[in-house]
């Protein structure tokens, strides 16, 4: 499936709109160069779990975790700096098989062979400036209802 996104404030309605439809033991994989959008993305999708803290990169710190409505904790990684996880690997099986847990991971190269195959995959292309396709894909039972509700 494929989203034109024609700019900034636009990505993060997206973001709002997919948060508000995950109830816990989701996985979300965004692949896209460096300042493609999927941070802004992220931000969204923490408004849409009811989460009111100013979310940012992890790129630093690699995982930054916030408290959403319900119980359900939104857990953020991102993997840009390592070419290999190492501990983060046990930490994120973890935190995959947490069924309280929305999991949402930028630059999963380094964990690649431990993401779980039913996952939501946004892949985010730059068209110009402002402008974004997203082509999202999903690969199994949980993510396929996801997307087929982001459609409706």
């Amino acid at each position: 499936m494929f989203i034109d996104v024609k700019n900034k404030d636009k990505m993060k309605d997206l973001g709002k709109a997919i948060g508000t439809l995950l109830c816990g033991g989701e996985i979300i994989e965004l692949i896209g160069d460096v300042g493609a959008g999927k941070t802004t993305l992220v931000k969204g999708i923490a408004v849409g779990l009811g989460i009111d803290e100013n979310v940012q990169s992890p790129s630093f710190t690699i995982n930054r975790v916030y408290n959403g409505r319900d119980g359900i904790i939104l857990s953020h990684y991102d993997f840009y700096r390592l070419n290999d996880a190492g501990i983060m690997a046990n930490e994120l099986q973890e935190v995959i098989d947490d069924k309280n847990i929305v999991t949402v991971i930028e630059w999963g190269g380094a964990v690649a062979g431990i993401l779980p195959i039913d996952r939501l995959t946004i892949n985010i292309s730059a068209i110009s400036e402002y402008s974004r396709k997203l082509d999202i894909k999903s690969s199994g039972e949980i993510s396929q209802k996801l997307m087929e509700k982001i459609t409706e």
